[in-house]
């Protein structure tokens, strides 16, 4: 299934007399980047928290937060160790007074040291971790059915331009060889009458040269085979699901890559029109493919 790297998730879950909510954002990029939001009891959980995020994402950046609650005043999951935190600041104020700075404390800060905070570096309680572990699944279950939502409907609509572009792919093979005859008897033309006004005969051996070289040059055969199998890859990744993002964007390069080497080698007005329309649907579709996981 085609996921989107954009969606929103969320679960809330209760237990005993400790709620959590969990909310799962996340947005394109090209690789994972997953930035945590814990209440400070839980930030030594962040390593098996992010072992069970990644069996659910592989790329994109992924804000996750948690709201852990207790309705119990005697269940308080850590307490502040304010004799070391006193100790940091005075520290701190007396080496900016060495440096004639002022310094003003941020107590903010204080909140991402764990040593200040009992029970951040302790063994967490395994029944507790293992509801946290079910909350943050149930949330990236939904958030994961929301991208999938969203994955469908780019799926969809990158299939049916690729139905259009192998069509104009068809059209563009129909109209290579009547170009070419056209170039060739417009060649034959001009090389006849460059020699009737130089009074010579035109030379058979000289004129299949020049033909033979304008035809090779007009050839599009074989970047029109590797246009199709490149569509065709499209279609089956598209199918095929799964984490495909990174392959079908190289895959759009490369059929970059065939339509404009088409449209370099025939000089003609009406294809010239359907490769630029050729070349707007491919960029539809590579800016489809930046939101797709």
């Amino acid at each position: 299934m085609l996921r989107s790297m954009t969606g929103f998730g969320r679960c809330l879950l209760e237990h005993a007399d400790v709620t959590q909510q969990w909310e799962v954002k996340s947005v394109n990029s090209r690789h994972l980047e997953l930035r945590w939001r814990l209440p400070v009891a839980a930030h030594g959980l962040e390593p098996r928290l992010e072992k069970v995020t990644r069996r659910f994402v592989v790329r994109g950046r992924v804000d996750i937060s948690l709201d852990l609650r207790s309705s119990s005043a005697t269940t308080a999951p850590c307490c502040f160790n304010a004799g070391l935190a006193r100790a940091m600041l005075e520290s701190l104020h007396r080496l900016a007074a060495e440096r004639g700075e002022s310094f003003i404390p941020d107590y903010s800060a204080l909140f991402s040291v764990s040593r200040l905070w009992s029970g951040a570096d302790d063994e967490p309680d395994e029944g507790i971790v293992s509801h946290l572990e079910e909350g943050l699944t149930l949330a990236l279950e939904d958030w994961n059915e929301a991208r999938a939502v969203e994955g469908v409907a780019l799926g969809a609509d990158m299939l049916s331009r690729i139905l259009r572009m192998e069509e104009w792919t068809g059209l563009i093979a129909e109209r290579a060889p009547i170009i070419r005859e056209e170039r060739v008897d417009a060649l034959r033309e001009r090389l006849g009458e460059a020699f009737a006004s130089s009074g010579r005969d035109l030379e058979e051996p000289r004129l299949l040269q020049e033909v033979v070289i304008l035809a090779d040059r007009l050839d599009v055969s074989e970047e029109l085979t590797r246009l199709s199998t490149h569509l065709e890859r499209l279609r089956e990744l598209l199918q095929g699901g799964g984490d495909v993002g990174r392959r079908l964007d190289f895959t759009l390069q490369e059929c970059f890559r065939e339509i404009n080497t088409c449209g370099s080698k025939l000089p003609d007005i009406q294809l010239s029109r359907l490769v630029v329309d050729f070349k707007n649907e491919l960029e539809k579709c590579r800016e489809q493919v930046q939101n797709l996981e």
